[in-house]
């Protein structure tokens, strides 16, 4: 299935790197990008510092942007002062909750090597963040046709045989996934029937 996420959006914002958690459920996002140094992931993963990481802290806690020497957290692991080690020497965090989203929070860690974010870079990114947050929300608005017809579609099977197995015309199979494909944004009926699988719906 092809992403939501643009990844080349962020890149003139963030050019030393990002990493972006979109729809971070009880434990694990639904898509993430990692375009941070290779050798800062590394040291990063084999050092559990995510635990200690005040970036991770402030996203999960706050709804907004900030730079991360704005932050107000400590960071008793150095964790920001080792990130510097591999050009991480300025960023912003952004994160995203909204009432409606039963707790999934989107956040995104930017970076520079250069200077500091300016204010309207970081209202930028925080914007960026949230139409791609927005854009993975689950559809609400399909009908049970229009599901019944994904999961088909998901099966491998074709828009006549479709149409075979339920008593109804080819028309109205197109027409349900002409349907599903415009509230999933998605361009094909498989791409459809991706996504829907990807929120869980069929």
């Amino acid at each position: 299935m092809n992403s939501l996420i643009d990844p080349s959006q962020f890149r003139p914002l963030a050019p030393a790197g990002f990493y972006i958690a979109i729809r971070v459920g009880f434990a694990l996002p639904m898509v993430e990008h990692n375009h941070l140094p290779v050798d800062w992931v590394r040291e990063y993963t084999v050092s559990g510092l995510m635990v200690h990481d005040p970036l991770i802290s402030w996203a999960y806690r706050n709804n907004g942007v900030t730079r991360w020497s704005e932050l107000g957290l400590s960071d008793t692991q150095g964790v920001l002062e080792l990130a510097k080690n591999y050009g991480l020497n300025f960023g912003a965090v952004a994160s995203c909750i909204e009432a409606e989203d039963d707790g999934q929070r989107s956040f995104g860690l930017f970076a520079r090597s250069d200077r500091e974010y300016r204010t309207e870079e970081i209202a930028s990114l925080r914007d960026l963040l949230v139409s791609v947050h927005r854009a993975y929300a689950r559809p609400k608005n399909l009908t049970a046709a229009e599901l019944e017809t994904l999961s088909l579609v998901k099966n491998g099977m074709l828009m006549k045989e479709i149409a075979c197995l339920l008593g109804i015309s080819e028309s109205a199979i197109k027409q349900r996934l002409k349907n599903a494909r415009l509230k999933l944004n998605a361009k094909t009926g498989s791409q459809a029937a991706a996504r829907a699988t990807m929120f869980g719906i069929i």
